[in-house]
């Protein structure tokens, strides 16, 4: 179980640009007062909808891509140039003059030290609100086949599911930061039969570590095996008030489907990650999308599926959390700024 720090990248494992300064990104260049237009848009209206319970945020925040949208260029410059290092550090800030949430990928792939929650949470100000994935130390029930796992690849992972290594590990040492805590989310990778065969197996794993978790926080479940969705997995949510993760991703049914399931809405509170268009897998949408400094292919049926599961929660007097990934459609701000456009900003139609 390692540790990382604040100039480590958020996206776990995935290498970030090293600290000397360089040139801006051409977009950023072109366009230097870009950020005060549509981040001054978004700022107003999410403030707006985050007052009604309804956060909206992105999946990490590290992009160079968005120097020019969401990000001055000038903030982050030395000696007459861009710094990565500067902005690896300082973009959170800037981040939350906008958003009023964010889901910190990065804590699935380690466990962060007490001295990175101090400055990330010291980063954003009162009422934001942190979601976090789980390090993958408690939810992956067999260690992928993959060279970052070194020896423990392909073998059982003999942590899985063990609430004392949550609670010691995660939550003590998040706890002095719970006023700006968002939901906590148990992302389980798509499970094989071999490991458990059905739903049931998953389910008879999963309630006894679900009752025994700490309570007092916002917890949300996340899964990849479609054929989970069914009024077994719910029920099992629904009793301990732990939230369905709506989820956009490549196996998974689309968000309107899953929006039209009984009973998928588990708790009082509700959770969105919109991250890959059905049938694209991670890598080519990498391919695809990088640098991210744009919007390039409307999801509608995704966008459709954000604000109607938003409708939902709101005619619920629930909270949401609503989080877009950058892999979605290209450049996660843009496509908020679309949903947003979708829901309006006063009261919502409960109709």
């Amino acid at each position: 179980m390692s540790q990382l720090s604040l100039f480590d990248g958020s996206e776990g494992s995935r290498p970030q640009a090293g600290g000397e300064p360089h040139e801006a990104p051409a977009q950023a260049s072109r366009q230097p007062h870009e950020a005060t237009q549509q981040a001054t848009r978004l700022r107003t209206r999410l403030r707006a909808l985050a007052a009604q319970g309804l956060y909206f945020g992105t999946s990490s925040w590290k992009y160079e891509g968005w120097l020019g949208s969401v990000y001055s260029p000038e903030r982050y410059m030395t000696r007459g140039k861009f710094s990565a290092r500067k902005f690896e550090n300082e973009c959170l800030r800037q981040y939350a003059e906008t958003f009023p949430t964010v889901c910190g990928d990065f804590a699935f792939y380690q466990f962060p030290s007490p001295q990175y929650w101090a400055d990330l949470f010291a980063a954003v100000p009162d009422g934001f609100q942190v979601a976090l994935k789980v390090p993958e130390d408690i939810t992956v029930p067999i260690w992928p086949t993959h060279a970052r796992y070194g020896k423990r690849a392909g073998l059982a992972n003999e942590h899985f599911l063990n609430v004392r290594i949550f609670e010691r590990m995660f939550v003590r040492v998040l706890e002095p930061y719970r006023a700006k805590l968002g939901p906590m989310i148990f992302e389980f990778g798509t499970i094989a039969k071999s490991t458990l065969p059905n739903v049931s197996s998953f389910a008879a794993v999963l309630e006894p570590f679900l009752e025994a978790l700490p309570g007092g926080y916002r917890h949300a479940v996340e899964i990849r095996n479609p054929e989970y969705l069914c009024p077994e997995y719910l029920g099992l949510l629904a009793s301990h008030n732990v939230a369905h993760v709506f989820n956009a991703w490549t196996r998974m049914p689309e968000l309107p489907d899953q929006a039209a399931l009984d009973d998928a809405f588990t708790a009082d509170f509700t959770v969105v990650r919109a991250l890959l268009a059905r049938g694209r897998n991670y890598e080519q949408a990498v391919k695809l999308f990088e640098p991210y400094d744009r919007l390039q292919e409307p999801n509608e049926r995704a966008r459709d599926g954000m604000i109607e599961i938003v409708r939902q929660t709101r005619k619920r007097n629930g909270t949401a959390y609503v989080f877009v990934n950058n892999r979605l459609e290209g450049h996660a701000p843009s496509t908020i700024e679309a949903v947003v456009d979708g829901i309006g900003v006063g009261p919502l139609d409960p109709n």
